[in-house]
């Protein structure tokens, strides 16, 4: 389970080398085959392959007729690219995401529980004040871990 907060660099050719402790999980778990995308253009999400066939396993039983399976392809696939991770630990992010994502230098790399979250540093700091929890979020919070508020 990927959990935490890493900071990191993006290369010059566009090679994220994942942090100690997440290429310490990904060698116990055996994977160096990635798919790497998006849901928003703004930060990148690193799968291991094996979770992310998961999900495609979960997608495969709706139809592509619902509307918003086909935006999530969509957009999954316009943003995504199976990556290999080589030697150094480095992985490849697509071009159109790093541009879209501003994922050039400084990042922070988050463990979110079954895959990697990458943002752009300064962008994601800037942003942050902005995302505090309110009230009602902590209430929605409660109600899913069953406790009280």
């Amino acid at each position: 389970m990927f959990r935490g907060n890493h900071p990191a660099k993006v290369d010059e050719k566009g090679r994220l080398k994942l942090p100690s402790a997440f290429k310490q999980l990904m060698d116990a778990m055996n994977v160096t085959q990635f798919y790497v995308t998006s849901t928003d253009g703004k930060s990148a999400e690193i799968w291991p392959l094996p979770e992310w066939e998961k999900r495609e396993e979960l997608l495969a039983d709706s139809s592509t007729l619902d509307d918003a399976v086909r935006k999530y392809l969509n957009i999954t696939s316009y943003y995504g690219q199976q990556v290999e991770m080589d030697s150094q630990a480095r992985i490849l992010l697509p071009q159109i995401l790093r541009n879209s994502a501003k994922l050039d230098a400084e990042v922070t790399v988050f463990g979110m529980r079954t895959y990697l979250e990458v943002h752009n540093r300064e962008s994601f700091e800037r942003e942050l004040p902005s995302n505090e929890l309110t009230a009602e979020d902590r209430k929605a919070m409660a109600a899913l871990l069953g406790r009280r508020s």
